[in-house]
């Protein structure tokens, strides 16, 4: 991940199953063969004529063909073992009340990846595993790399090499390429204090069999592992790698002619927002041209940080293809849901073949699973072969790689695919059923406000003072005149009516807020009068907040990171006892970060208000509507939040109410404050936002139906 989420300033159809080999032929044939020999037999013997003259022999029957030749269905193939950014799972299965995965699932991904790892090994003919970086979440948390560090033992123990990574959250310091491409790199580190240097050292990497060397600083390594015959190096750079670093990489690469190189890095390829379509980086630019693109023997790299999947072929100067991959699951259900991957090397039909899926999600109680638990992924970026020439490819340093010894039954990612499905059946899916019409939605007691943005003209705008209906009829909002609290530049047309709706949103439209920008600031956003009576709410007996939200595609970080969907206003370092940061933020968030993840940070209420609580969920998509929900459990007030109906990995317990400055203290919706001055306005579509004083169901939310 590309920067810290606590700090303000900060997926071709999946192979087919796996067929049993030809053995029920070859006995079928067998059997045939046996009658044929016992009829010749009893002939032979006069059988059957109790020793009477024997009859005329009829003309001799044909000769039984010969049987065909059984064909060999062996093939020559290894598979790697790819875990992307553990991140999330080493952050949330620390010790105690922390371990998040423990708690609710009786197990943890990060232990369930390797030890399946280390399981099947064998039997998949895995000789190697390959980290991708970003080992852990916060850099300076020992607990974390605890978590880390027993999770990578169960290979050791299991005497299963890999490599492994520093990614930027593993590093003191980090500083992004695209600001400042000279620092943060291997060169401007102090190396003794470098925790991932403690945790995974130089005399640690030694103990892989594979090992071959790491450079001066001990970041980068390389390994030679070696399967079928073949030789095959896999080079692991560590997070901003230094021109020394990328010297030393070069000069492993000529120390060993014939090899053919993986390179693995944290980052070097990026995702489009569509979640498919790849992306070149600034930083795999660089790579490209200081290290790739004239070294033929590099003909794939693999890297994490970016999140999801995508896949680019690009040209050498050899004229030689590179298959560059990205796989990073972290923003996905549950920190990655233990997903990972296998790319299988089908050395017989000369194709890669890659899987994604998870050994974690089949061990999960059968209660606890939800249509998110997919255990393999089978869209186009998840589930693909890539056609290589192996020996072709390679033909320009290594004239003499072959094929090796087919002695592997059958593919091996169709091997593990029934592996992981044979005890897991798919959780139930009921498919969600849009609304008939727009009344079309459970009516729930304790609802305290619920505003529908509808009434206008598509694409006209939402005129200043225009008033937002409350369906309890008791808190209605309005448009706040122009320009008020420091916004400048804020026109009419910057709030518009839109048609646009969520599928499952029974109200008719929404409102588009656009031409925000925070660096102005302007914004446009909608109050509660200082005397509708939810300013006073607390809402200490629990709560469910609701809203159906869509980002604008064009959002970008530097223009409205921290975006607030919902807001309190007020400074929060005004509360008494406060002594948490941010004194000058309102006392509840509902925001989008810098990483457009939804924050709800909120001070509780008033005798726990001494600082905030936030739940955080996974990357939003922008450009596509989600459902969000939050609902704070009335006895043991632990906060969850819901987006799509999946409860995320980042939740917070024992967080009761939410502390209000005022009963005169608006709610704002699509903006925000900072120190008493409006700012961090929406960018994009709002289609309903509903208050409720309980703690509500699923079946409950405005997702569902009335009936």
């Amino acid at each position: 991940m590309s920067a810290s989420d606590d700090s303000r300033t900060q997926l071709p159809a999946a192979p087919a199953p796996h067929e049993a080999p030809a053995r029920r032929q070859i006995l079928k044939m067998g059997a045939s063969l046996l009658t044929v020999g016992s009829s010749t037999l009893l002939a032979a013997c006069g059988g059957g004529n109790d020793g009477a003259a024997p009859a005329a022999s009829p003309a001799p029957s044909p000769a039984a063909p010969a049987p065909a030749p059984v064909a060999n269905t062996q093939i020559s193939a290894f598979a790697l073992a790819v875990l992307p950014d553990t991140q999330f799972y080493a952050r949330y299965a620390t010790s105690g009340e922390s371990n998040q995965y423990e708690r609710r699932f009786g197990s943890e991904p990060f232990a369930a990846q390797t030890q399946w790892i280390a399981a099947n090994a064998r039997a998949l003919n895995i000789p190697f595993t390959i980290h991708l970086g970003d080992v852990v979440d916060q850099v300076g948390k020992p607990e974390q790399w605890k978590v880390a560090d027993s999770a990578m033992q169960v290979l050791e123990v299991a005497k299963r090499p890999y490599s492994v990574l520093a990614g930027n959250h593993d590093v003191l310091n980090d500083v992004d390429y695209t600001v400042d491409p000279t620092r943060g790199t291997d060169a401007s580190r102090t190396l003794a204090n470098e925790p991932y240097l403690q945790w995974f050292s130089t005399t640690r990497a030694k103990r892989q069999s594979t090992f071959g060397a790491r450079d001066a600083t001990g970041f980068h390594e390389y390994h030679v592992f070696e399967a079928q015959g073949q030789k095959f190096m896999v080079l692991s750079l560590s997070w901003r790698i230094s021109d020394a670093g990328i010297a030393w990489a070069r000069q492993v690469i000529a120390q060993n002619p014939t090899l053919p190189v993986i390179l693995v890095n944290h980052q070097l390829l990026n995702i489009a927002s569509d979640g498919v379509t790849p992306l070149e980086t600034d930083y795999g630019k660089m790579l490209w041209d200081k290290l790739i693109h004239d070294n033929d023997q590099i003909f794939m790299t693999l890297n994490g940080h970016h999140h999801g999947a995508a896949h680019l072929t690009k040209i050498n100067d050899f004229g030689h293809k590179v298959e560059e991959m990205v796989v990073d699951y972290q923003m996905a259900y549950q920190g990655g849901n233990g997903l990972m991957r296998l790319y299988e090397f089908d050395l017989t039909h000369k194709q890669i073949k890659v899987l994604s899926f998870s050994p974690w999600v089949p061990q999960k109680p059968a209660d606890t699973l939800t249509s998110f638990d997919q255990a393999v992924l089978t869209g186009a970026n998840e589930a693909f072969t890539i056609d290589m020439d192996f020996a072709q490819r390679f033909s320009g340093f290594n004239k003499t790689f072959g094929t090796g010894t087919a002695n592997v039954a059958s593919s091996l990612v169709a091997q593990a695919k029934a592996m992981i499905l044979a005890n897991y059946t798919e959780p139930t899916v009921v498919a969600p059923r849009a609304p008939a019409d727009a009344d079309d939605y459970p009516k729930v007691a304790n609802t305290l406000a619920h505003w529908r943005f509808v009434g206008g003209t598509a694409n006209q705008p939402v005129a200043p003072g225009t008033v937002i209906a409350d369906v309890t009829g008791a808190n209605p909002l309005h448009r706040d005149a122009l320009n008020q609290r420091g916004i400048t530049g804020a026109t009419a047309a910057d709030i518009v009516w839109s048609d646009d709706r969520h599928f499952l949103s029974a109200a008719p439209g929404s409102v588009r807020f656009q031409n925000t920008d925070k660096n102005v600031p302007r914004l446009s956003y909608f109050l509660t009068d200082t005397s509708a009576p939810i300013n006073a709410q607390t809402l200490s007996n629990g709560f469910t907040v609701e809203a159906f939200i869509k980002i604008d595609p064009s959002w970008t970080s530097s223009k409205q990171a921290w975006m607030n969907i919902m807001t309190r206003d007020g400074r929060r370092g005004d509360l008494a006892g406060y002594s948490g940061g941010d004194p000058e933020a309102p006392p509840m968030l509902f925001a989008i970060s810098s990483l457009r993840e939804v924050q709800w940070e909120v001070v509780p209420s008033p005798a726990n208000a001494h600082s905030p609580r936030t739940n955080w969920s996974g990357e939003i998509v922008a450009g596509g509507w989600a459902h969000i929900a939050i609902v704070n459990d009335p006895v043991s007030h632990d906060t969850t939040m819901y987006v799509e109906g999946a409860p995320v990995l980042r939740n917070v317990s024992n967080a009761p109410g939410l502390a209000t400055l005022s009963a005169t203290s608006p709610w704002v919706v699509g903006g925000g404050s900072w120190d008493g001055a409006r700012a961090d306005g929406f960018f994009g579509n709002i289609g309903e936002v509903r208050v409720v004083g309980a703690a509500l169901a699923p079946n409950q939310w405005l997702t569902a139906r009335r009936s």
